[in-house]
């Protein structure tokens, strides 16, 4: 197993931070690791709090009467200069219960209401989005939307088209479009399965 010497905090802005390291593996070779947290200080990163809670939540809903919509965003991203497809997501605030941020975090984004549906732990739990760079997780919330949708509440730094997707739209999606990983392999199970949250009473 390996081993961190020293830790170095090289940044300090509002929402993600870099962190320098000095490291050693199991083999017993020196060298150096950079990893991206949320963490605003050295002491509550992960790796010396050994704590596992979600930084940010991710929100997969089915919207119609006859649940045959996923709900969607088209977003603009930086790092990529282009617009992506992904599930509706945002950060879990300090204090807040993740559902909560679910139902917020959709509200904000969309316009829609979410309405959470019961689920096993091992559907909902955090689980890590892109640990060979950061220690972020995720907590991903199940549910139905209704409503209306609307920008209103958007914050005018996102630019964030919603979209409401039938199967044959994810199919065209999935073929020809940018689309996150995490909403990737969902909207594969929504593609396949004739109800899509079947997986969840498994």
């Amino acid at each position: 197993m390996g081993k961190i010497k020293k830790i170095e905090k090289i940044t300090s802005n509002p929402y993600v931070n870099l962190y320098d390291m000095d490291v050693e593996n199991s083999k017993g070779h020196a060298g150096k690791y950079y990893i991206a947290s949320r963490a605003k200080t050295i002491d509550t990163l992960e790796l010396n709090t050994k704590q596992q809670s979600p930084d940010g939540v991710v929100i997969y809903s089915l919207y119609g009467e006859q649940h045959d919509r996923v709900v969607l965003i088209r977003q603009y991203r930086y790092a990529i200069d282009n617009y992506i497809y992904e599930f509706p997501a945002g950060l879990v605030e300090p204090g807040e219960e993740y559902h909560s941020a679910a139902v917020r975090e959709l509200r904000e984004e969309t316009g829609l209401m979410l309405h959470p549906i019961p689920v096993d732990t091992i559907y909902q739990k955090p689980y890590y989005t892109t640990i060979g760079m950061t220690d972020e997780c995720c907590a991903t919330v199940y549910g139905y939307a209704d409503g209306e949708i609307s920008a209103d509440m958007q914050e005018t730094s996102e630019e964030i088209e919603v979209v409401l997707a039938d199967r044959n739209e994810v199919r065209r999606i999935l073929r020809e479009e940018r689309v996150s990983i995490m909403c990737s392999y969902m909207l594969m199970h929504f593609l396949e399965d004739e109800e899509p949250f079947r997986f969840l009473h498994c």
